[in-house]
C-alpha cells in the first residue's frame, strides 16, 4: 500500500479516478441531447460562464461533449483491451506451456501480426470492416493481441520451469489443471500491468482512428472525433481541439503513472 502513496501513484490514481467518475456519472448527470444541442449564434465562442469550455463549429457545448465522449472513448479502450486478452491470453499460455512445434506455429502467426505497426494494422482492419464503434473495438483489440500474446508466452515459459510446476507434473496433474492452478495465477500480475498500459495506448489508437474517419462516427461523441471535427478551425478556435486533447493527455498520463506504480507493487523482484 505504501508504494501507491508516492507522488506518482497519487497523481495517477487521482487522474484515473477523475476520468472514471466522468465516464460513469457523466451520462447520468448530463442528458444525451445536451451534447448535440446546437446554438448557431454561439458557434466557435470561447469559454464563457454559459459554456465553460467554449463551443464548436455547430454551437455545441464542448463541456457536455467532453463529458459524454469520455464514456465512449474509455468504453472502446476497455473493450479493445478485453478483446486482446481474450485472444492473446490463450495463445500465449498454450504456446509457452506446450513449446515445441505448437509454440513455433503460434508464434509465427503472432510475428506476422507484429510485422505491422499496431496503428497501421488497426487502420487496415477498421477499413475492411467499416468505421463504427463495434468494428473499432475489434480492430484495436486484434492489433494489440500480438503484444499481449508475446508477454504471456514469455511469462509462461518462465513459470513452467519453476520447481513447483515440475512437482505438480510429477504428481500427475493434467495440463488443464496445471494451467489453471499454477501457470495462470502466477502470470496474472504481469497481465494486469500490461492491460493498464494497453488501456492508455488504446485511447490513443481510438483517437487516431476517429481522427482519420475510421473510428467512432457521428452522432456519437468521442474525444478523437471531437479533435477530427476541429481541425479546420484551429486558427480561429483552438480550444475546440485543445479541450478533448487535454482530456486524452490527462487520461493517458494517469494510466501510465498508475501502471508504473502497479508494476512496482505486483513485481516480486521490486519488493
Amino acid at each position: 500500500m505504501k508504494r501507491f502513496l508516492t507522488t506518482k501513484g497519487l497523481i495517477g490514481i487521482a487522474l484515473l479516478g477523475l476520468m472514471l467518475l466522468v465516464a460513469i456519472l457523466g451520462p447520468m448527470l448530463v442528458p444525451a441531447d445536451f451534447a448535440t444541442r446546437m446554438d448557431m449564434r454561439a458557434r466557435l465562442s470561447g469559454p464563457t460562464f454559459a459554456h465553460p469550455f467554449g463551443t464548436d463549429q455547430l454551437g455545441r457545448d464542448l463541456f457536455f461533449r467532453v463529458v459524454l465522449g469520455a464514456q465512449t472513448s474509455l468504453t472502446i479502450a476497455l473493450a479493445a483491451v478485453v478483446t486482446s486478452i481474450v485472444i492473446g491470453l490463450p495463445l500465449g499460455i498454450i504456446s509457452g506451456y506446450a513449446r515445441g512445434h505448437v509454440d513455433n506455429v503460434l508464434m509465427r502467426l503472432v510475428d506476422t501480426l507484429l510485422a505491422f505497426p499496431a496503428l497501421l494494422l488497426a487502420l487496415t482492419i477498421s477499413a475492411m470492416l467499416g468505421p463504427n464503434l463495434q468494428n473499432t473495438i475489434i480492430a484495436i483489440g486484434i492489433a494489440f493481441t500480438p503484444f499481449l500474446a508475446r508477454i504471456v508466452r514469455g511469462e509462461a515459459l518462465r513459470v513452467v520451469q519453476m520447481p513447483y510446476v515440475e512437482a505438480a507434473r510429477a504428481s500427475g496433474t493434467n495440463d488443464v489443471q496445471m494451467i489453471i492452478r499454477h501457470i495462470l495465477p502466477n502470470i496474472m500480475p504481469q497481465i494486469i500491468v500490461q492491460a493498464t498500459i494497453s488501456l492508455a495506448l488504446a485511447i490513443l489508437a481510438e483517437a487516431g482512428l476517429s481522427f482519420l474517419g475510421l473510428g467512432t462516427q457521428p452522432p456519437q461523441s468521442s474525444w478523437g472525433l471531437m479533435i477530427q471535427a476541429s481541425r479546420d478551425y484551429l486558427d480561429v478556435a483552438p480550444w475546440t481541439a485543445l479541450v478533448p486533447g487535454i482530456a486524452v493527455a490527462l487520461t493517458v498520463l494517469g494510466l501510465n503513472m498508475f501502471g508504473d506504480v502497479l508494476r512496482d507493487v505486483l513485481d516480486p523482484r521490486a519488493r
